[in-house]
């Protein structure tokens, strides 16, 4: 993902948090609640859906016809979207998709993936948009990655702004105070974001025999576990869940936010490039939540309110 926040082909999250279980999660989401897992299928349905009228027009038929967008998320980047204590989807995605899907008289289906290979399932059609803290950026509008032509690209429904963060293990920040201290170090990050793309650039300009090692990991939890352990000097995510890891990881005792965050850009709501009907309904239902006072509510619960938009963008990363 290119030098913009959670990152190149896959996400830019800026991200998650704690030991978060995550295993092939399905959610229904329509009106905002969900209930618990069921016994047998490992997903948890929502009440019902409201809404429709103009805005359920727009929308593709297949999905009026089915009744239900289905959306490619990495169910494991607390707050924006993880599994919680009672094995149910949540977070600031999975409520805006709910309220999105209230606007437009369907429901809203999240199916867990990891994040580099979301892309991957949209173009397959295993989903119809993706919703999981992925930084809109040119590069991922023009299917390129590392440079290379890799396949269609996509179109964003911008919905939210955020950076990136570094963090240590509190009271150890040897002296680490932004991406020009690394060289020497070892930093861990989710595979497929931003962080990842940051980290790769401040490594060509470490000296010889002061390399940056970086490694990456299916999820932000498995890094977070990394890094926790003591197995590196820091990490790497987007700004809202890297402040949400430490604040909760260890009851705020396990990890410490070192110098500024840096490239804030665009979150997007990822569609097949082209699909105009579906684009410009999920920019039409955003509008609405943010008019009605939704949208603010939903950020202010997960704490994000600082990365709010006031009106949905079509494609407005760089």
């Amino acid at each position: 993902m290119s030098t913009i926040p959670r990152t190149t082909a896959a996400r830019s999250r800026i991200a998650a948090v704690g030991a978060l279980a995550v295993a092939g999660a399905l959610v229904l989401t329509g009106c905002g609640d969900q209930t618990k897992k069921d016994g047998g299928g490992g997903s948890a349905q929502a009440s019902g859906t409201a809404g429709g009228g103009a805005l359920h027009d727009k929308l593709p038929q297949q999905i009026r016809d089915k009744g239900v967008l289905t959306v490619g998320s990495d169910i494991a980047y607390a707050p924006v979207e993880f599994t919680d204590k009672s094995g149910r989807t949540a977070g600031m995605d999975p409520d805006l998709g709910a309220a999105l899907g209230k606007q437009l008289g369907v429901k809203v289906q999240f199916e867990n993936g990891t994040f580099d290979s979301l892309v991957t399932g949209l173009r397959a059609k295993r989903y119809d948009m993706i919703m999981s803290a992925m930084t809109d950026t040119k590069d991922r509008q023009n299917g390129v990655e590392d440079g290379k032509k890799v396949g269609a690209g996509v179109d964003f429904v911008d919905y939210y702004s955020a950076g990136v963060s570094i963090y240590t293990q509190k009271g150890k920040t040897q002296g680490i105070n932004g991406w020009g201290d690394l060289c020497g170090k070892t930093i861990v990050l989710e595979r497929g974001t931003v962080s990842e793309d940051l980290a790769k650039s401040e490594a060509k300009k470490c000296p010889a025999g002061k390399p940056l090692k970086i490694e990456p990991f299916d999820t932000d939890q498995q890094a977070q576990v990394r890094l926790r352990s003591g197995g590196a000097d820091a990490g790497s995510s987007d700004s809202p869940i890297a402040a949400y890891a430490v604040k909760t990881s260890g009851g705020g005792k396990d990890f410490q936010l070192v110098g500024k965050t840096v490239q804030a850009a665009p979150y997007g709501i990822a569609v097949t490039k082209g699909d105009t009907r579906l684009t410009q309904a999920l920019g039409g239902a955003l509008d609405a939540i943010i008019k009605n006072g939704e949208y603010r509510k939903i950020l202010e619960k997960w704490g994000a309110q600082d990365g709010a938009v006031t009106s949905a963008t079509i494609n407005g990363g760089s």
